[in-house]
């Protein structure tokens, strides 16, 4: 047998999944966390559950020994065939996977101005996987590639030329691979060929963003040159006045860093309620009477469902509203309250089938007559491996 190893490597921890990607399925799974703390660990699912244990030290290149070893305590060492890497910012650079080289490496270094937070560390999960297997393909799948099929209409910022000419100032977007992935199961589950298609994905998890898929092409998304703008999410703001940088520093003191700072970490659902960044527990508090709680769901929700209206522009048509990650897979009250804003597109829900899907499950959570709105739960490994297997085919 066959297999693919996808890496997501990300500053603290590295994901893996070891997948069969023709079958499909997955093999083996698992999370290497907390790497630069006291106590690192690596969790292993397999066909018999969960299993954790200490890492030999810190860092990504020993959480790398660690899943060598699962992987050859289980005799599945030798039928890794080549490994795909998950690396979040690919520029302009790059359209699709790519065959990892030297060059390939520099490139996307060069990328690192672009995403600091996240490109480094997806280096160091490529560096650290290409000494652990020197003689299999490694393949980069970039979450902007599905990206740079937009138009310029839709990915230039209204700035002087020059910062998009000179310095790549520009909407890239990105969860492009979980995109790709439900559109592409969207259309293989309503029948219709993914060419004629027209969609909306809304990938909602402690990252959130919204695409138009017209064609199987992304046409216009939320994300824009980093992950911060478009929808609230779990810690980060979404969309701001950009004034919001000098009137803090002006007002607090604060350095461009830490206004930065505050827009990632700080802010969305977490800085709304107050208490957390957790859809779950929001939910519960905001049962309970927690003010801050309900009103950070109520603007989750809404600035959600109008994005969803704004991503109808560009396609003219809607064949569905997809939901998916973690919130869009198992929040049905984030659901019902964002249809329940789209009359206007003549969205209704069906009740129980909403509170039905959840877990894993897909399926269509609108009522007959209502355009469609369907839950597809993302694959984002599964689609790497498809990518890095047609490339090397």
């Amino acid at each position: 047998m066959s297999l693919i190893l996808v890496l997501n490597c990300g500053s603290s921890s590295l994901k893996f999944a070891l997948l069969e990607p023709s079958n499909p399925s997955t093999v083996l799974s698992g999370l290497a966390e907390k790497l630069f703390e006291d106590e690192p660990r690596l969790i292993v699912t397999d066909g018999e559950g969960k299993q954790a244990g200490p890492l030999p030290g810190q860092g990504h290149a020993l959480a790398m020994r660690g899943i060598l070893e699962a992987l050859r305590s289980r005799g599945l060492l030798e039928q890794v065939s080549s490994v795909g890497h998950r690396v979040v910012h690919g520029g302009e650079r790059f359209r699709q996977a790519t065959r990892i080289t030297p060059e390939v490496v520099a490139q996307i270094e060069a990328c690192v101005p672009l995403a600091p937070l996240h490109n480094p560390a997806n280096l160091e999960g490529i560096r650290g996987a290409m000494e652990a297997f020197p003689g299999l393909p490694h393949v980069a799948v970039f979450d902007t590639a599905f990206h740079q099929t937009m138009p310029p209409h839709a990915y230039r910022y209204a700035l002087p030329e020059v910062l998009y000419r000179e310095h790549g100032v520009r909407r890239y977007g990105f969860h492009g691979t979980s995109h790709q992935y439900v559109t592409r199961r969207a259309a293989e589950l309503l029948g219709i060929p993914l060419e004629h298609s027209a969609f909306v994905s809304a990938h909602l998890g402690n990252g959130c963003s919204i695409t138009a898929v017209k064609g199987g092409r992304s046409v216009d998304t939320s994300m824009g040159l980093t992950p911060l703008e478009g929808l609230v999410m779990g810690t980060r703001s979404g969309d701001v006045d950009p004034g919001i940088h000098a009137f803090l520093a002006e007002n607090l003191g604060l350095s461009l860093r830490e206004v930065t700072e505050v827009l990632n970490k700080g802010s969305g659902l977490l800085g709304l309620s107050g208490l957390s960044n957790d859809v779950r527990e929001l939910e519960r508090a905001a049962a309970e009477g927690h003010t801050g709680a309900g009103l950070a769901l109520e603007v989750f929700c809404y600035r959600l469902a109008k994005y969803v209206a704004a991503m109808c522009v560009p396609l003219g048509r809607l064949d569905a509203l997809i939901f998916t990650g973690g919130i869009g897979e198992n929040s049905s009250l984030v659901r019902e309250k964002v249809l329940g804003q789209l009359g206007i597109l003549g969205f209704r829900l069906e009740p129980e089938q909403n509170a039905r899907t959840v877990r894993g499950q897909a399926g269509p959570i609108t009522a007959e007559g209502s355009p469609l709105a369907l839950v597809v739960p993302t694959n984002e490994e599964l689609m790497i491996a498809w990518e890095t297997q047609a490339l090397l085919a």
